[in-house]
This record gives C-alpha cells, structure tokens and sequence, in this order.
C-alpha cells in the first residue's frame, strides 16, 4: 500500500506553472530522493505535499485522504519537512528548538509535559546533540545545527520526514554524517525519508529510489539502477557521463562528465523563445 502520492498536480506562482500534471508516489518506509536541474521544481513539489503552498490543481493523498481536508495539527503529526533555509533559531538553545517540534501534540497553554520532554531528549540522544541540549544554536557548527534541526523534526513523532536539500553549505564530512544519521533512521525506525539533493552520487549512494525532474515533469521514477543512467542524465542535465559502480555500495556512481553544449545551447534557445511568446500573450 502507498500512503502518500499525488495525481495530476499542477503548481505554479501567480501566472508561472513550475509543476505540471506531476503524478508520483512515495515508497512507504523507504528513501525517496528528487534530483534535477535549479528550477525543475524540485522545492515545490516538497512544499506542496507538505501543505506549505497550495497546488493549482490537483490532488495530495496521504493515507487515503486528500491533505487539504486534514487538521494542520493531525498533520503535522504525519509529516514533518526541513526547508532549505530554517528559520533563524537566534537566541534558542538547542532544547529549546527541538521542543518546537512537540508543538503539534500541545494542548491548552502549551506547557510541555513528561511525555514531550521524554521524547526531546531522545531525539537529542538519537541525533548525537544531547551534549549541545544548553547552549545556543548560534554557537554550533553548521553540521550541528543540522543534525539539531533534523531533532526537532524527530520530535514530531512522523512517519514521514521531508527534507530540502539537508547537506547545502557542508563540508563532505558533515554531508555524509547527515546522510548516515537519515540512513539510520530509516533502517533502524523505517521513517519515510523523500529529501532533494544535487549530488548525484550521494542520492545513488543512500537513496531506494529516485525521482529525476526536468521543467517540472518527472522524466524518470525508479531505482537507482533505473534512474542513473547515462540516456537519463542527459535528458535531465544535458550531459554526456560516464557511469561505473560504487565499489563500496555497487550502486551506480557518476564518474565524469561533459557538457553538451550544443544541445543545449539549442535547448536554451527554444526556451528563451518560448517564454518571449508566453509573456506576448
């Protein structure tokens, strides 16, 4: 059974369409990762199954229910996302911002009970901060502060966890220490992890499956056999790569690649003139 997926969905701001008649699904308890070009729609897709903007048209279903007739509070018991940018947390310790994660469960004044502070510190405990649980945010290091905002998400006590692009502005080491911490999650709790990230080889590396985008339409949905692939990455990318195998997971890696710039300079040049017509009309 599929428990989240969306039909014919169609996402736009003011008159620009970024997504167009997107029909995926979710693997359920498995890691999902979108890879594509700046600009496919990769973030708006993220944002419209998490309810964060509306779509134009079409439908998000999560278990059997379109999520525009869930409560914000039962969904946000289902579902949890880390954008690209969180919000500033100046001034908040570290417990202080993985509380916030417990907001959906909050009753009455909001005052936190045993059971919320039970389950922060085991989301502090299981992300490797508890020691950090004191100080202020500002004072850690940006690998940190991400394991910190993965914490707040684990307090919320979802199935499903969302995470736009989650290693953007780390070092390689902190990148592949988020990555693990997420494999884990899903090996050890089966979360659903869907996030979007731009290394190829990391999302063939850690994902189960991978949706590719390009100018907001799903060009190839599979596994990473499936989906990394010389023909596709040319399609999505407009590159010509080379692909070999991971010797350590033997799963599919992106060796080196060209440009192709004819193709797409042409390509470039269909679109330029396409938008002229557009914005004509």
């Amino acid at each position: 059974m599929v428990r989240l997926y969306t039909e014919d969905l169609c996402i736009g701001y003011e008159d620009r369409q970024v997504v167009k008649n997107l029909s995926v699904h979710i693997p359920d308890k498995q890691i999902t990762t979108i890879i594509g070009a700046n600009g496919c729609g990769k973030s708006t897709l993220l944002k419209a199954i998490t309810r964060i903007i509306n779509q134009h048209t079409g439908t998000v279903v999560l278990d059997g229910k379109n999520i525009l007739q869930e409560n914000t509070k039962s969904l946000a018991k289902k579902l949890a996302i880390l954008p690209q940018s969180p919000e500033s947390a100046s001034g908040l310790t570290v417990g202080e911002l993985v509380s916030y994660g417990r907001f959906p469960y909050q009753k009455g004044f909001g005052r936190l009970t045993k059971k919320d502070y039970e389950v922060i510190d085991w989301a502090l405990e299981v992300t490797g901060t508890h020691e950090f649980k004191y100080r202020p945010v500002d004072a850690l290091s940006g690998g940190q502060r991400q394991r910190v905002w993965i914490a707040m998400a684990l307090a919320q006590e979802t199935d499903i966890i969302f995470l736009d692009e989650p290693t953007t502005y780390l070092d390689m080491a902190h990148q592949l220490e988020v990555l693990e911490l997420l494999q884990k999650l899903n090996h050890e709790q089966e979360r659903t992890i869907v996030m979007v990230l731009h290394d190829l080889n990391q999302a063939a590396r850690f994902a189960d499956y991978i949706i590719a985008m390009k100018n907001g339409e799903v060009v190839k949905a599979g596994t990473c056999e499936e989906v990394i692939t010389k023909n596709v990455l040319r399609k999505v990318f407009q590159i010509d790569a080379e692909i070999g195998k991971d010797p350590r997971t033997n799963k599919p890696m992106c060796i080196t690649y060209n440009l192709l710039k004819g193709d797409f300079q042409n390509e470039k040049k269909i679109t330029s003139i396409y938008s002229a017509a557009s914005a004509r009309h």
